[in-house]
């Protein structure tokens, strides 16, 4: 059965994620960001241990604020959310569709056994939902 539908958070995450650390400045997000079309990313430790997570809506204010008062840009430390939401890389994907349809965050951060091992997007979700559709 070649090219079988996706069913887990784990056949359609990017492993290779973008990711910073609480010291990142929030220039070089905001570039990281930019670069990988990406509106928000997960925040880690040393040992890529998901601690928070922060978006561009977490930091457009403090932006706009330190460049109106010439001030140097905060650190991700400064501005991101500590309260994450994650998925594990077993979560079937229609069950993460379906929490996906309020106003949840448009990326989760994959994580196994403590370790950010990847990240999904709702449109990695609405994708794979289409072909699964295709495959009936």
């Amino acid at each position: 059965m070649p090219n079988k539908a996706p069913t887990t958070v784990r056949e359609i995450m990017s492993r290779d994620c973008y990711r910073v650390t609480a010291t990142t400045s929030v220039n070089t997000l905001v570039e990281g960001l930019a670069l990988h079309r990406l509106p928000g990313v997960p925040v880690v430790d040393q040992r890529d241990h998901l601690i928070g997570f922060i978006s561009e809506q977490d930091v457009l204010g403090k932006v706009l604020e330190s460049a109106y008062l010439d001030d140097e840009p905060p650190l991700v430390k400064e501005l991101m959310r500590n309260e994450v939401l994650s998925v594990t890389p077993n979560k079937s994907i229609t069950d993460l569709a379906q929490e996906m349809l309020g106003t949840k965050p448009k990326v989760f951060p994959v994580v196994e056994q403590e370790r950010l091992v990847g990240i999904v997007t709702r449109r990695d979700v609405l994708m794979a939902i289409l072909r699964m559709r295709g495959k009936h």
